[in-house]
């Protein structure tokens, strides 16, 4: 019941469910959602603290870049159905859209220049 409380906790915000559907394109850096979400780093570094608490995303660390996808077909069967689900049922919807046409915008920009425009801010 544990597992099923921690998902339902995570998909309970905006943010994170934008997070989980922009990792449909799959694997992101973390800079990458920080300029998607416009929000600060430790924000998004909370809500992927709680996306991985509840086993929907994995992580990995390549030098200086923190990279997040979403869980694989090895994850528990309600952690896959929660993410088969959202992905049914967001995947039309307009904020969704923007995130996605946004998204294609950020993936065009160097991770460097990234991370140093997030730096200055």
């Amino acid at each position: 019941m544990n597992e099923v409380l921690d998902i339902t906790k995570a998909l309970a915000d905006g943010s994170r469910l934008r997070i989980l559907m922009a990792l449909t394109a799959g694997e992101l850096c973390v800079c990458q959602l920080i300029e998607l979400l416009a929000l600060a780093p430790s924000t998004v570094s909370k809500h992927m603290s709680i996306l991985r608490q509840a086993h929907l995303v994995q992580a990995r660390k390549d030098g200086r870049w923190m990279y997040y996808r979403l869980a694989d077909r090895g994850a528990p069967k309600p952690v896959r159905e929660a993410l088969a689900w959202l992905e049914r049922n967001l995947t039309d919807t307009p904020e969704i859209a923007r995130d996605h046409t946004q998204l294609q915008k950020i993936l065009r920009i160097d991770r460097e220049v990234l991370c140093q425009k997030q730096n200055r801010n």
